[in-house]
């Protein structure tokens, strides 16, 4: 089974949007629960959002009203659009589709 795959990171400054992607080409991508993670040195990888096969959606209390995590299940991308981006909103994030995570891409929110 692939990894996801994640690209969209970058230098923005803060109030900046930013749009990850993950892609997963996987036969049962659409049975699935997709989440976005992230991490900074130092820290644990932390939990920024999911949606399941069902579109349910949740989201770390940090991100909500900020952040909204959508999903192509015809394509196999998933997508997390982030608003209104702070400096804390920077570091690594991953894609993890079921079990299987990707390798990443960094997100740095500084003026």
């Amino acid at each position: 089974q692939a990894r996801p795959v994640e690209s969209g990171g970058g230098l923005v400054q803060p109030g900046d949007s930013l749009r990850l992607s993950c892609y997963a080409y996987v036969r049962y991508f659409s049975s699935y629960t997709l989440a976005w993670y992230r991490q900074t040195p130092g820290n644990q990888r932390e939990f920024v959002a999911y949606i399941t096969n069902k579109y349910v959606t949740n989201y770390a209390d940090s991100v909500k009203g900020r952040f909204t995590i959508t999903r192509d299940n015809t394509k196999g991308w998933a997508y997390l659009q982030m608003n209104s981006l702070k400096p804390e909103d920077s570091g690594i994030y991953y894609c993890k589709l079921n079990n299987d995570w990707g390798q990443g891409t960094q997100v740095t929110v500084s003026s």
